[in-house]
């Protein structure tokens, strides 16, 4: 079948990034992206350097298609019943309340995406999910959808998104692979076909797989397992190497250079974040343990262990050099998002960094290049579960860096962006003068 029109339900990191850069690809099909909420949308639709999602390169993007076959709508209704094509980029946090909680995926926006689609749609569909769901989650949406329409014809692809915050641009332009599952029938084919035959715009069709559903939905939990894994392993390493005077960085050079391993995700850090690692892990332990595979789930959850041992350990090298006492002191945290080159704070380990020295004492400052001073805010208040304005009087966000007075006692580098190092020299050359420390893991 010929696709001229695409919407996907779901204005955020994936939605955005992806459907602006299938529209500047795709200059024939009709992109909409929608969202329920319109502050969103305006955003989307207004400067292009006050877009919600922060991504090198994105920009430009939107700036050639948006208007030309790429649009932002809050008009969920209208473009679910034009589309031939709708992808499903919709939130999955993990569950904070009944069976499963804190471990298993919270569906309710895919159900909700679902139950739209199903009641707004007059024409057979190809729905896609985009975002990233348990294996099997498509039985689930195929059921909603075909009990809550009738006569219409609905294929579920899972098309898993495998962009790394921060160069999604390019992920995008230069796909490792691209994974499409979807059923064997010939209705399911043809569905898989119109998707490739999209994605064959830009992307090689020796990179396109195809695969079944299942596969393609645990092909994207597994990956980001795998990926934390290796985090999590070297981060281990990192504790080791403090202790008998090896360097993380030549360890990680040292392994790295094995070509079966690689030298990617071997850089020690404070931790892993952003909004897939942890939630993708715990949903894998989940499903483990679900099917009575424990020793499997315990092994994955170690993974997150290590994590959260790493963001401690870091924190308490800082209140251990000022001898367990933090009162008084004043810390400037640099780095807010979980990465460098995003403004998504997700589970970053700043946050939680932060809120550790925080309650030991500290008054911090506080600065990201990208992350806004509300969010910052929202994630003190929401991770931390204290209101911003009775603790404001220790907590201080700033605007700009190089203005930053130096009346502080040490700093604290959770997330290391590249624009630190000029700030980091000007502090460095007072050192000889004030003696104060910089914590971070180098690698």
């Amino acid at each position: 079948m010929e696709v001229k029109n695409i919407c996907c339900i779901g204005a955020g990191y994936v939605g955005g990034p992806t459907m602006a850069v299938i529209a500047l690809k795709c200059p024939h099909i009709k992109v909409t992206v929608l969202d329920a909420n319109p502050e969103k949308i305006k955003a989307w639709n207004g400067t292009l350097d006050s877009l919600p999602v922060y991504e090198p390169g994105l920009a430009e993007v939107v700036k050639e298609a948006r208007g030309r076959n790429l649009f932002f709508s809050n008009d969920i209704a209208g473009n679910i019943e034009k589309a031939e094509m709708i992808f499903m980029a919709v939130n999955t946090p993990t569950k904070t309340e009944g069976e499963g909680a804190g471990m298993a995926a919270d569906l309710r926006y895919i159900e909700a995406c679902a139950y739209d689609i199903a009641k707004y749609s007059k024409s057979d569909k190809i729905v896609i999910e985009k975002s990233t769901l348990p294996v099997r989650t498509a039985e689930k949406i195929k059921d909603i959808l075909d009990k809550n329409s009738t006569n219409i014809h609905f294929e579920i692809l899972s098309n898993p998104e495998f962009l790394a915050e921060g160069s999604a641009i390019q992920d995008l332009f230069k796909s490792d692979r691209v994974l499409i599952g979807g059923d064997e029938s010939e209705s399911g084919q043809q569905a898989v076909k119109a998707l490739v035959d999209i994605y064959a715009n830009w992307i090689s069709k020796e990179k396109i797989l195809t695969t079944n559903v299942w596969s393609s939905e645990l092909a994207k939990l597994a990956s980001n397992a795998m990926l934390a894994q290796r985090i999590s392993s070297i981060n281990s390493l990192s504790a080791l190497c403090e202790k008998t005077g090896a360097d993380i960085k030549e360890l990680s050079k040292a392994i790295g250079s094995d070509h079966r391993i690689g030298p990617h995700f071997l850089n020690a850090s404070v931790g892993f974040g952003g909004s897939c690692f942890q939630k993708d892990i715990l949903n894998l332990v989940y499903l483990c343990k679900y099917y009575g595979l424990d020793e499997v789930a315990d092994y994955w959850h170690h993974v997150i262990k290590i994590n959260d041992f790493q963001k401690k350990r870091f924190a308490q090298k800082i209140l251990d050099y000022f001898g367990g006492n933090l009162n008084g002191k004043v810390i400037l945290i640099l780095g807010w998002a979980f990465k460098e080159n995003t403004n998504d704070s997700r589970e970053s380990p700043a946050i939680y960094v932060s809120n550790y020295l925080f309650k030991a004492g500290a008054s911090l400052v506080i600065f990201d290049p990208k992350v806004s001073q509300n969010n910052i805010i929202s994630d003190i208040e929401n991770y931390w579960e204290i209101k911003y304005k009775e603790s404001s009087e220790n907590l201080l966000i700033l605007d700009e860096l190089e203005t930053a007075n130096l009346n502080i006692d040490c700093i604290a580098i959770p997330t290391f962006w590249s624009q630190f190092e000029k700030f980091l020299l000007r502090f460095s050359s007072d050192l000889n003068t004030y003696n104060k420390p910089i914590f971070q893991i180098k690698n």
